[in-house]
């Protein structure tokens, strides 16, 4: 199965690292540093899923590309 692309980038207005998950809204985490930030999301991402699950709330399919790989296909 694929899995969900992730962004990881530096805030300023936060002084640390964010990571989301674009198909999944309102899924982002911070870290001080990018593992610790993709560590959040991890976890994030797994309470996201479940919590829908259990709300028989809708799982979309993995399917955001960031622009540089749409170019290349």
């Amino acid at each position: 199965m694929k899995d969900y692309h992730i962004n990881i980038f530096y805030s300023d207005d936060d002084n640390g690292y964010i990571a989301d998950i674009p198909d999944l809204e309102y899924c982002s985490a911070f870290g001080e540093n990018p593992e610790e930030a993709l560590s959040e999301v991890i976890k994030a991402k797994e309470a996201w899923i479940e919590s829908a699950r259990k709300n028989n709330i809708s799982i979309p399919e993995p399917k955001f590309k960031p622009a540089i790989y749409q170019a290349a296909s």
